[in-house]
């Protein structure tokens, strides 16, 4: 039994059987993954056609797809194309299984997503190396996925809690989209963000009732505890490396521009760049909403508050006119008293 370890998470994996199907019309191609399906101990399942194919990966979820091209109907790069884009099944290795040993064929391939090929005539060696290192990658993908899901599910049970923010992470991360393509950020920059926007404040899974929940103004040994809230998100984070971008703009969300901020009173751009954008996204989402403390105030009272605190250094001053500019357009006619 393994152990995968997320900081105090712990999930024990049993390790049933891989399942390895092979899809392909000819009898004795099927034969021959069998033969090295069953050398290794995995369970086989086959089918002779797409259609049948296509269902069994749905019905079964196998750990490895051998996938030959040239099929009536429908062929390979098709139903692998289907695979890889439904959610359900898009980590299932796929693996093409073809006598086409050209250039064109590979790069049909890979644009339908497969994973590896294999050439006919079939190498018994070669086909049990794959299945080997390819059945672990998916077990070790699912691991990964079913973590950050219980890290998302726990972050929700946070904001949940604290009945005064609402939707404050659904709105961060229709926000962070929305921004971050105005920025023209890379598509894995944008999908941090909007990560974040979920994640930011898991850390206060660590921080106890008394604190999270008083009501009123917390004391000077209260707000030390508090500010311990984003080191421990990250901590929390780290270990998955899907987080890679995610855990500095945990770990970072709370500090300044002019270096007053937490934890680790980071100044200027020392401050990691996309922490940076989160924090006026935030920020923005924060002064826009109602709370038990203040009234939401409208967009134009929202954008003055933020280039004020620019100016005295909080906020990095750049990015602050960047947002401005975006939201002249994103926010017309959205004066409803919350971020849309």
């Amino acid at each position: 039994m393994a152990t995968v370890s997320i900081g105090d998470f712990s999930m024990d994996e049993e390790h049933d059987k891989y399942t390895v199907l092979g899809v392909d019309d000819d009898p004795g191609a099927l034969a021959v993954l069998e033969s090295v399906a069953d050398s290794l101990g995995y369970v086989f399942l086959a089918a002779d056609n797409p259609i049948d194919g296509l269902q069994l990966v749905a019905d079964h979820g196998p750990d490895i797809v051998l996938l030959d091209v040239m099929m009536p109907g429908m062929n390979g790069f098709e139903v692998c194309r289907r695979i890889k884009e439904s959610d359900d099944t898009r980590l299932i290795p796929v693996v093409l299984v073809t006598a086409l040993d050209s250039r064109d064929a590979r790069l049909r391939g890979i644009e339908a997503g497969c994973d590896d090929f294999v050439t006919k005539p079939l190498d018994r060696l070669e086909i049990k190396a794959k299945m080997r290192s390819l059945v672990k990658t998916r077990r070790l993908n699912e691991n990964l996925e079913d973590a950050e899901a219980v890290l998302v599910s726990v972050a929700r049970v946070i904001e949940a809690r604290d009945e005064t923010t609402g939707d404050h992470c659904d709105r961060l991360i229709r926000l962070a989209r929305s921004f971050g393509q105005h920025l023209e950020l890379t598509r894995e920059q944008i999908k941090a963000l909007s990560r974040a926007g979920v994640l930011h404040d898991i850390g206060k899974i660590g921080i106890p009732d008394s604190v999270l929940l008083k009501p009123g103004k917390l004391t000077e040994e209260e707000w030390d505890i508090m500010k311990l809230h984003p080191g421990i998100g990250a901590e929390l984070l780290a270990p998955l490396r899907t987080m890679r971008l995610v855990v500095p703009i945990v770990r970072h969300h709370h500090e300044r521009w002019d270096g007053a901020g937490y934890p680790d009173g980071l100044s200027g751009e020392g401050v990691p760049f996309l922490a940076r954008v989160f924090q006026i996204l935030d920020a923005y989402d924060a002064l826009r909403s109602e709370r038990p403390y203040k009234r939401a105030f409208t967009h134009e009272e929202s954008i003055n508050i933020l280039r004020s605190e620019s100016e005295d250094g909080k906020w990095d001053p750049d990015i602050v006119e960047h947002f401005t500019v975006f939201m002249t357009h994103h926010s017309k006619g959205d004066d409803k008293g919350a971020a849309e």
